[in-house]
């Protein structure tokens, strides 16, 4: 065969292989992806960075800010949350209809007013945002939209009551974020394992900025944690371990956490 004979196969040839790739599809940005990335987004109006998680009270304990480590508070916190209220997440995004019993029973299994406190004012926060700014986005008639609906109606009920902690006997609603954040990503259609890996990773973030507002880290390390295989390691070895279990079987695995937020105090900005 000769050279010209090879050049006319060889052209024929990238003809046929253009023909059977054609162009480069497109990039897209899925509801769910599109969904991901607003509800991680820290300026997200939660107020999820306005309580330390007790750090302040292992600040206070410790003769040293500049050598506290970050990382094995942050486990431990993590550790927590997933250990107390993962299996609520769960059990919310597996069965919406659960959602006002799932957060009645949240709410007697706190024992700590500085968590139950937090965990109100960031579900009620969270439900606020999804009636103003990402419910019109999903179709009327939609399970997740019915039960989130009657929830807030039931909040609504309890203007009469003085603090969050004490019930009345008009509704037993509370407003626990957990099983708010469930129901919410998945009326937004995140897949379940993504919206309690986000859960954590919003978690993580708070206590980080915790931590970045009281001088124990710095911004970039902040970040740095943040982006680590570490931390990435420890949320899906919490989220393995707590996957499976149900809400008879979450239960603090810290006990020293809830000390340390007793005497938990919002931070200043």
């Amino acid at each position: 065969m000769s050279v010209a004979e090879l050049k006319d196969e060889i052209s024929h040839l990238k003809t046929q292989l253009a023909s059977q790739t054609g162009p480069p599809p497109l990039p897209t940005n899925s509801p769910s992806s599109h969904a991901l990335l607003l509800l991680s987004d820290s300026a997200l109006p939660l107020g999820s960075f306005a309580f330390s998680s007790g750090l302040e009270s292992h600040l206070a304990h410790h003769p040293s800010r500049s050598h506290t480590p970050i990382q094995p508070f942050l486990s431990l916190a993590l550790q927590t949350l997933a250990t107390t209220t993962v299996p609520y997440l769960l059990a919310a995004y597996r069965d919406p209809s659960r959602l006002q019993e799932l957060d009645d029973t949240l709410d007697a299994s706190i024992l700590c007013h500085v968590t139950r406190r937090a965990s109100t004012a960031q579900g009620r926060a969270l439900l606020t945002v999804w009636e103003r700014a990402f419910c019109g986005t999903v179709v009327e008639g939609n399970e997740e939209r019915e039960v989130l609906a009657a929830l807030s109606v039931e909040l609504k009920k309890v203007i009469s009551r003085p603090t969050p902690e004490v019930g009345n006997a008009q509704t037993t609603a509370f407003g626990h974020f957990p099983p708010i954040w469930a129901v919410v990503t998945r009326a937004m259609e995140i897949p379940i394992a993504d919206s309690a890996n986000v859960f954590l990773l919003n978690h993580a973030k708070a206590v980080l900025s915790a931590a970045v507002r009281a001088s124990v880290i710095g911004p970039y390390q902040a970040q740095a944690v943040l982006g680590s295989g570490w931390l990435r390691r420890e949320m899906e070895g919490l989220l393995r371990g707590n996957w499976d279990v149900e809400i008879e079987g979450a239960g603090q695995g810290v006990p020293a956490m809830d000390l340390l937020g007793r005497n938990a105090l919002p931070l200043a900005d």
